[in-house]
């Protein structure tokens, strides 16, 4: 019979890890202050920035940047208040949007690009060798799957999906990700319209 009590060891474990999902995002929206804006809104326009036409359907961003539609339709709204961002039709599906990274975007995301990076480098990676930044992402990827069982979000799409997918998608036998844009002749209409 399975016992439904905790070990010691796990409920440390999963104490540490309530501790990350809490102090982490402040803690790096506190480092990124300086460049005003959030580690989420960075995450968004670094996502943007990624895309050769620099715009991507919402939904698509949605799951690039592992957030709920209602949150991502939040956030650009604010993004276009600081008119980093634009919200367009999407010319293959008048009932999506896209987001559009704007000039002012561009630069605000360069601009804060080694500010966030110094960021998660002191806050994360420092003191882990590379071994333990492989464990890092083994371990979350796990967690993230058992989260996230129909893979709507781009990271837990396929075990060949980065964070960063660039390279890796320019690359000839780069396999493809769900959070990879839809190439225009290819863009289905999408069932919730955003």
């Amino acid at each position: 019979m399975e016992t439904t009590e905790l070990q010691h060891d796990e409920r440390v474990a999963v104490a540490r890890l309530h501790a990350l999902l809490e102090l982490l995002p402040t803690a790096l929206d506190q480092q990124l202050g300086a460049a005003r804006l959030t580690s989420f809104e960075f995450t968004l326009l670094e996502a943007l920035h990624d895309e050769p036409a620099h715009r991507l359907r919402l939904s698509a961003l949605a799951s690039r940047t592992n957030a709920t539609l209602p949150r991502l339709s939040r956030v650009v709204t604010g993004l276009e208040r600081k008119g980093l961002v634009d919200r367009a039709p999407c010319e293959q599906d008048a009932r999506a949007t896209n987001a559009v990274l704007t000039a002012a975007g561009e630069q605000a995301y360069l601009d804060s690009r080694p500010v966030y990076a110094r960021a998660v480098r002191s806050l994360v990676l420092d003191g882990l060798d590379q071994e333990g930044v492989a464990q890092l992402s083994d371990l979350t990827l796990a967690i993230l799957r058992r989260l996230d069982p129909r893979a709507r979000l781009a990271v837990t799409a396929s075990s060949s999906c980065d964070a960063d997918p660039p390279t890796q998608r320019d690359a000839p036998d780069a396999a493809t990700c769900s959070a990879d844009p839809v190439p225009a002749a290819e863009c289905p209409a999408d069932p919730v319209g955003a």
